[in-house]
């Protein structure tokens, strides 16, 4: 949940094929840039992978999920323990904009500061396909759901069991 009335708690698609998902995280932003430049503390809420912070710069993201939680979580079906994807970054303005490629479509991380807290707008371009689509939205959503938790040096929910209800209701608000 947020605790600014002006950002919306799900995300939303703009122009068909772009997801836009916001979260207000505590600052200041250089710590949160961390967890988005440091493959280890990345590994935390997403994916591990090192990063060197230059455009053309290859990236393999490897997710484990199973791992993003302290509790027993249940994978569904069909998904492996492991997954990986060659990436590269696209750009870099360190502090403020982070852009990597992703599948057929890339993925920015925006930061602003917010009097003492830090605005993460996460912009995922490329998802022509709607399945595809609502079971990504879901996968930012859970992701985000563990960032602020685990930045904020709390437990994280169970990823496995948020995603799964966050697909459903993704598939019901992407289908309108």
């Amino acid at each position: 949940m947020n605790e600014h009335a002006d950002i919306p708690d799900f995300g939303a698609i703009a122009d068909g094929t772009t997801l836009i998902i916001q979260r207000l995280l505590p600052g200041p932003v250089d710590r949160v840039w961390k967890y988005l430049a440091d493959g280890e503390l990345r590994r935390k809420w997403l994916a591990s992978g090192d990063m060197q912070l230059v455009p053309g710069a290859a990236l393999e993201l490897v997710w484990r999920n199973d791992d993003l939680s302290a509790t027993g979580d249940h994978r569904p079906d069909g998904f492996p323990q492991e997954q990986r994807m060659q990436s590269h970054v696209i750009s870099v303005d360190p502090m403020r904009l982070l852009t990597i490629a992703w599948g057929n479509g890339d993925v920015t991380f925006e930061l602003r500061s917010v009097a003492d807290k830090v605005l993460l707008v996460v912009t995922h371009r490329g998802l022509d396909n709607p399945d595809a689509r609502t079971m990504i939205a879901a996968g930012w959503h859970a992701h985000l759901d563990i960032l602020l938790p685990v930045i904020s040096g709390l437990e994280a929910p169970s990823f496995w069991s948020n995603w799964t209800k966050l697909k459903s209701v993704y598939g019901s608000r992407l289908a309108q």
